[in-house]
């Protein structure tokens, strides 16, 4: 994926923009939470 096309989503909990990751990459849509931290504290 190239940078400039990387897609973005908001962390409802933080409400912070965060962006795609590598590790993310086949699970991207059901990605919700930018950290571990925000999935925590929901």
């Amino acid at each position: 994926m190239k940078k400039q096309h990387i897609p973005e989503k908001m962390c409802p909990v933080c409400e912070r923009p965060f962006s795609w990751r590598k590790k993310w990459e086949k699970n991207w849509h059901e990605v919700k939470y930018c950290s571990e931290k925000c999935r925590r504290n929901k």
